[in-house]
């Protein structure tokens, strides 16, 4: 049986989550900004599915991407030096959101229910969730408006990115926001991008596996430095 949480229960060691299903660590509490800050903190990120309760997950090994180490294809080279995007922060949280969690090809839906988009969007007005957004004009006209056609969203604390999840409606927009948060991060001396979970898409970025106890003790380092001023804006001339 897996620990249950009640509102004041302190989450266990993430050395005693499950290996099978691999990082399942408790179950319950809610999904408040203490809750979800006390466990990102330690590692710890929930995913669960509609109707389920609420679980929470510390897998081992933990992938991770560290920024410097991004893989970025020649395709993706020259559709950054092009340039015909624009990337913002912060600045359509919500939307981002929202899109991630819209049905994907043959999918039903995803694990980012409604509780979930109101216990992040919360945190983003706290100025701990953050969104990296692609632009683009769809319409080949002088004055085409531009339109929300990918992105990212994550937890930011010190010196540490958690990422959550991405979406895409042309093709490399969710790589062109993660190639600017990148270049941005190892810029402001970033330490790693936690991705949670291997997948072969995640991989083929660069990202890589590493030891659940390596990555406990590298995140308990970078979360103490200071946070990045809210909201967040990146420097204009990081991709050329």
């Amino acid at each position: 049986m897996i620990p249950l949480l009640q509102r004041d229960s302190a989450f266990p060691p993430v050395a005693q989550a499950r290996r099978q299903p691999n990082g399942l660590l408790a179950a319950g509490g809610d999904l408040s900004p203490a809750r979800l800050l006390d466990a990102y903190r330690h590692g710890i990120f929930p995913w669960f599915s509609a109707g389920d309760p609420i679980l929470w997950w510390s897998p081992d090994p933990r992938m991770v991407l560290i920024p410097r180490e991004l893989k970025i294809s020649h395709s993706l080279q020259k559709t950054l030096r092009r340039g015909q995007y624009e990337v913002r922060t912060d600045t359509a949280f919500e939307q981002v959101m929202r899109a991630c969690a819209a049905p994907r090809d043959e999918q039903g839906g995803t694990w980012i229910q409604e509780e979930m988009i109101a216990a992040y969007v919360r945190l983003h007005r706290m100025g701990v969730a953050h969104s990296v957004e692609t632009w683009m004009a769809l319409e080949q006209t002088a004055n085409a408006e531009l339109e929300l056609v990918g992105g990212l969203y994550g937890i930011g604390i010190g010196r540490m990115f958690y990422g959550e999840s991405m979406f895409s409606r042309k093709t490399d927009a969710s790589k062109i926001a993660l190639a600017h948060l990148c270049t941005q991060l190892e810029r402001w001396n970033f330490g790693m991008i936690d991705c949670q979970m291997n997948t072969s898409h995640l991989a083929s970025l660069g990202a890589r596996e590493i030891p659940r106890r390596q990555f406990i003790d590298r995140l308990q380092e970078l979360i103490h430095y200071p946070d990045m001023a809210t909201p967040w804006r990146f420097d204009h001339d990081l991709i050329a």
